[in-house]
């Protein structure tokens, strides 16, 4: 059985469908689902990040929207992700940056396998602090070459 979060994230992602933006009410997305807005909030901010290769707009308050924009690789989508890549790159984060240039054609599931075998702990095997940012290095130098590849 899905979580409610789940249920949610599907709901969005059937919403959004092909088109490259979706805009929302927070308050009325909310209603529908029976459950604060800060419920869609954690849902817009764990599932619909730009590593997934999405990029979120919003405005609270009353008569509050939010603007969720798929991207791809005709809307900058490495030049975004390497504009909002964290100094401190978590493994998991990486991996969904992988999986979404999959996902757009950029690079293969095999290069995707390699980097990420490249760059997991156990290849990186230095303190938390330092493998984050040693893999935000590699991950950034890899999506600059990347971008660089399609000019």
């Amino acid at each position: 059985m899905n979580n409610l979060s789940d249920i949610i994230e599907e709901f969005i992602l059937r919403a959004i469908g092909t088109d490259d933006k979706l805009n929302l009410s927070r308050n009325e997305l909310a209603n529908f689902f029976n459950v604060s807005p800060s419920q869609i909030n954690y849902v817009l901010s764990t599932r619909f990040t730009m590593d997934r290769g999405y990029l979120t707009e919003s405005k609270r308050g009353g008569g509050g929207y939010i603007i969720l924009k798929k991207l791809n690789f005709d809307n900058d989508l490495l030049y975004n992700i390497i504009k909002n890549l964290q100094s401190d790159l978590d493994y998991l984060s990486a991996c969904y940056i992988l999986e979404n240039l999959v996902t757009n054609k950029i690079i293969t599931l095999n290069e995707a396998q390699i980097i990420k075998s490249a760059i997991s702990s156990k290849s990186l095997s230095t303190p938390l602090k330092i493998e984050n940012t040693l893999r935000y290095r590699i991950m950034k130098n890899i999506l600059i070459n990347l971008q660089n590849r399609g000019n």
